[in-house]
């Protein structure tokens, strides 16, 4: 277990992990016990009118919790790291300034490593490559892309995953823009981070995580499709940023005929628990964080968390 050294004077508390490993109820009692906001770190819940596969807190617990970066953009815009990062900081000073404490809960790991350590000084996105990058892309296939990526920068190719195309993208992006390896914009340092918070990651063992994966998607699979056949092409295309994430892709698929809701539904959960596998690689390797275990559900999971924030500012104080 790595030490969390960030504790010390901690601006906030951040509750990390994969999906479905229960981040949401954990940062919902804690909110109850110390009378705090939660920061939603989730980059498909910042979506308005996408709810069924997205796993947003629900209405009700909204109203007895106040939740921030939740419905705050239209599925037709694009919303990046930096501009959470900029959203979730001045979040997290109005609810400090209140005299209250920030719970930050999320997923999105790059998230999380921007409002923590800052954002790398790269070029802004250029639309004119980023456009010629996809049209090679559909034409080539995206692992014809992340080979070129793998030759020019085998640093970055290893941490991006082929089946991740944005980011394969962008990295080929800045690599024309600047003449430089995304890696190298990356080691050359970062602006801005809140710097200190109690980071905690939640671990929840595979086989128990698929059967997580499963039940929800099970469950949400019905209101998903009935959401995605209501929204496109009614409100939109489908090829919007919103609608680019996991439960989506296969929903509309579905609403095109190219898959059965069975296969969409059977991709929907292999999908999930390869992100949700990459997401626990991630948090281990990249995030300085106190590990604490998701089978501990309720009160155990609950006390231990409070014992460590109390424990943060006892050591700020000392």
């Amino acid at each position: 277990m790595k030490e969390n050294h960030a504790a010390r004077g901690a601006a906030c508390i951040v509750i990390a992990g994969p999906t479905a490993s229960g981040k949401t109820d954990l940062a919902a009692a804690v909110a109850k016990a110390l009378d705090a906001e939660v920061v939603s770190a989730d980059s498909r819940q910042v979506y308005r009118r996408l709810d069924a596969g997205t796993a947003k807190p629900s209405a009700a617990l909204r109203a007895r919790v106040r939740h921030w970066l939740i419905d705050c953009a239209d599925p037709s815009e694009r919303f990046d790291a930096a501009r959470w990062a900029r959203e979730a900081s001045a979040a997290i000073a109005d609810i400090r300034a209140r005299g209250r404490i920030a719970i930050v809960c999320g997923g999105t790991g790059l998230y999380l490593r921007a409002l923590l350590q800052g954002l790398s000084s790269l070029p802004p996105r250029n639309e004119a490559a980023r456009a010629r990058l996809s049209a090679e892309a559909a034409r080539l296939g995206s692992p014809a892309l992340h080979a070129r990526l793998r030759a020019a920068d085998p640093e970055a190719a290893a941490r991006i995953a082929p089946a991740n195309l944005q980011r394969v993208l962008r990295a080929l992006e800045v690599l024309e823009l600047t003449g430089k390896p995304i890696s190298a914009h990356w080691r050359q340092g970062r602006e801005g981070g809140i710097g200190a918070a109690l980071t905690l990651r939640l671990e929840l063992a595979p086989e128990r995580a698929r059967e997580r994966i499963s039940l929800r998607a099970r469950r949400m699979w019905p209101d998903l499709l009935a959401e995605v056949r209501a929204l496109v092409p009614s409100a939109y295309r489908g090829d919007e940023p919103g609608f680019t994430s996991l439960g989506y892709r296969e929903a509309l698929a579905c609403a095109r005929g190219t898959l059965s809701p069975d296969e969409g539904l059977a991709e929907l959960i292999r999908g999930t628990a390869a992100y949700a596998k990459r997401q626990r690689t991630w948090f281990k390797n990249q995030l300085d964080a106190v590990a604490l275990d998701a089978a501990d559900e309720g009160p155990a999971l609950l006390k231990r968390v409070l014992g460590l924030w109390e424990e943060a500012h006892e050591n700020a104080a000392a």
